[in-house]
């Protein structure tokens, strides 16, 4: 039976995915191939409908929202496949005790600063605030309520108290988005509209000082013009919004035997080291330490993300309604960037918006 796929797609990801659709070994039919957001409403409306999916891109942040339509995977997946990765990934992607999907890399962000521009990487938000030329983010999307997030845990505050209940309010949260209205005037006009690819061209374009990325978007950078006076640093104010993309079994599943397969083959070595040299940090350790960097930089590049996720990341409550949440949230937010909303009123809507989303889910 020919596999019905969907997956996320960007240059981080893509390279990936010749092993199954250039491969005689699976039979496969990619039916969604988009960025994340996009796959997250495509599969969620094809779902719904009861549309059979056999293997599905997920993360570990959205598999609670879509758990009513996934199969637990501890009874399918062996525990020589889950044994080689690692523990904090397989952790994020379990919910409710369940394992929803298996992990495929490591999201954590990176700085990434120009040495033509700064004299050393900035250390505290207050320094990125205070240095010469500015500093690109996503405007919009996860990323925005990503830094926002970033934001508040670096002055000490919680975005969500020890029982999941949304505390995206007080001082804090109105100074968190006071700073990235402030940060979003030191940019270009249209940075509130960026998305993660958009940030990219700006860093790389030289429109922008210093940017966040993903861990996959180190090729873009290492083949660019400007790599030689690019350097990668911690990320400022020491959290950084991190995750785990990972890959699930729909209920509606036609072929589970097929779809354990293939899900085993991508979490094993030989495919977690494409991921590897395509820039990510592949869940499978052995694949991680087998990577040999291309050069100083690379090696920097590294050391400073095994760092961030030893010690640095930031992740998010195992709520069900985190991404109604989430996208309330950044478009409050967007629209304190933009000047159709005020602060206060941007931080009200993000914490009346979330209140809603966890009394409906409860």
């Amino acid at each position: 039976m020919t596999l019905r796929v969907a997956l996320v797609g960007g240059p981080m990801y893509d390279d990936l995915y010749r092993r199954f659709t250039e491969s005689p070994d699976h039979d496969v039919e990619v039916v969604v191939h988009a960025d994340h957001p996009t796959l997250n409403r495509e599969v969620a409306e094809r779902l719904d409908a009861g549309e059979r999916l056999d293997l599905i891109s997920t993360h570990g942040k959205y598999a609670p929202s879509q758990s009513r339509w996934l199969r637990p995977l501890d009874d399918l997946i062996g525990a020589e496949v889950l044994e080689p990765l690692a523990p904090r990934a397989v952790d994020l992607c379990r919910f409710r005790g369940e394992l929803l999907c298996v992990p495929r890399n490591i999201d954590v962000r990176v700085l990434w600063w120009r040495t033509d521009v700064l004299d050393a990487a900035p250390v505290t938000w207050g320094d990125v605030v205070d240095a010469p030329g500015a500093f690109g983010f996503t405007g919009r999307e996860s990323g925005l309520f990503g830094l926002f997030y970033e934001l508040m845990v670096a002055s000490g505050a919680t975005p969500f108290d020890a029982d999941g209940r949304p505390t995206l309010t007080g001082d804090a949260a109105v100074a968190a988005v006071e700073r990235l209205c402030t940060l979003a005037s030191q940019g270009p006009d249209d940075l509130p509209h960026w998305h993660y690819d958009e940030v990219d061209d700006a860093l790389l374009d030289g429109r922008v000082a210093m940017a966040a990325a993903w861990p996959g978007g180190y090729e873009r950078i290492r083949t660019s013009d400007r790599y030689e006076t690019l350097r990668p640093a911690a990320y400022p104010g020491g959290k950084s919004y991190s995750g785990c993309h990972g890959w699930a079994i729909p209920r509606t599943c036609g072929d589970v035997d097929g779809a354990v397969a293939l899900l085993t083959d991508l979490a094993g070595m030989d495919a977690q080291s494409i991921d590897a040299a395509a820039g990510t940090i592949p869940a499978h350790r052995d694949a991680l330490d087998a990577y040999v960097p291309v050069d100083d930089v690379d090696a920097q590049r590294l050391a400073v993300t095994r760092s961030t996720i030893e010690v640095a990341m930031l992740t998010y409550p195992p709520l069900e309604c985190f991404p109604e949440i989430e996208d309330a949230a950044w478009g409050a937010i967007h629209d304190a960037l933009v000047g159709t909303n005020d602060v206060a009123t941007a931080v009200e809507r993000m914490q009346s918006a979330a209140v809603a989303a966890v009394e409906a889910a409860s």
